[in-house]
């Protein structure tokens, strides 16, 4: 399948979206409008396009993702809208926009976040798939939006800023581990649910579902590292959010801990991994590798 689809599946996506969350002329209006202000303000839509590209890769009618998708891309925007307040990253721009909180004020950005996290298992949980999938996908989803996740992921965040730059250069090899690990959990668990969201729908075999995660976690890994390497290189008006915060904040980045030069190695590296792994995948493939190559070369 090939790039052009993608073009598609995003229009499909928005859609379905406009038709998921609450009319913003019903009450409460104001939190109904900050929901959709987090949602529709444009964005990569990654995950989404991750569940799309897996399960047509195996078979699977676009009308058996789009729940999975919409849910996908609901726990992320619920993630960004907090991650954005002033108790966590204190962004005041998203995707180009004015943070919710920013637009709106912190307790309605609390409230929205919440509602886009409640409403993401509402839309799961009728996704038309077969029940035993159903539930699985909807544990998959709470796995990675907990502590087991991104929940789990942003704690170790918080737990590192402020502290890194003061840390030892003879804890370098444990730094890394515990950086990949940081980013496995906040990144990375929330892009492998999306495919495994979309291989459950797909009906994946043990061995596709095994060479699809490890796709997904070289690719979660990657677009870390490539969002690091942005942070430093990249302007807001590209990024549609405030460059050169990491530095500023002493956050936990490859970059900081590696060099600029050795996390472009290590970023080859795992485009080389998930090329791999495509490679085992008997499945069409080339939607998948598109959106590998999309976050490797990407400019926001």
């Amino acid at each position: 399948m090939a790039e052009p689809s993608f073009a598609g599946w995003r229009a499909r996506l928005d859609a379905a979206l406009l038709d998921t969350l609450p009319d913003p002329a019903v009450a409460p209006q104001r939190l109904h409008a900050a929901m959709r202000h987090g949602v529709l303000n444009g964005g990569k839509r990654m995950r989404p396009l991750l569940v799309y590209a897996t399960g047509a890769a195996l078979g699977a009618a676009d009308a058996d993702l789009d729940a999975a998708a919409v849910a996908v891309e609901l726990v992320h925007c619920y993630s960004l809208v907090h991650d954005d307040l002033p108790a966590m990253d204190d962004d005041a721009l998203r995707r180009g926009q004015p943070t919710v909180h920013v637009a709106f004020d912190e307790a309605t950005a609390i409230l929205a976040g919440d509602a886009l996290q409640a409403l993401a298992f509402d839309v799961l949980a009728g996704a038309a798939v077969p029940a035993e999938a159903r539930v699985t996908m909807l544990a998959e989803l709470a796995r990675a939006a907990g502590v087991a996740g991104m929940c789990g992921g942003q704690a170790l965040d918080i737990d590192a800023t402020g502290t890194w730059g003061s840390a030892s250069a003879g804890d370098a090899t444990f730094q890394l581990a515990d950086l990949e690990r940081l980013h496995a959990l906040k990144t990375g668990a929330l892009l492998r649910c999306a495919v495994r969201l979309g291989a459950l729908a797909g009906g994946a075999s043990p061995a596709q579902r095994q060479a699809l995660d490890t796709y997904a976690d070289a690719l979660g890994l990657a677009f870390q590292i490539k969002d690091d390497l942005l942070d430093i290189e990249g302007d807001a008006a590209t990024l549609g959010k405030t460059a050169g915060k990491d530095a500023a904040q002493d956050k936990a980045t490859f970059p900081a801990l590696l060099g600029v030069d050795a996390s472009r190695v290590r970023l080859a590296a795992l485009a080389a991994t998930m090329q791999d792994a495509l490679a085992a995948l008997d499945a069409d493939t080339g939607a998948l590798a598109a959106l590998a190559r999309q976050v490797i070369e990407r400019d926001r």
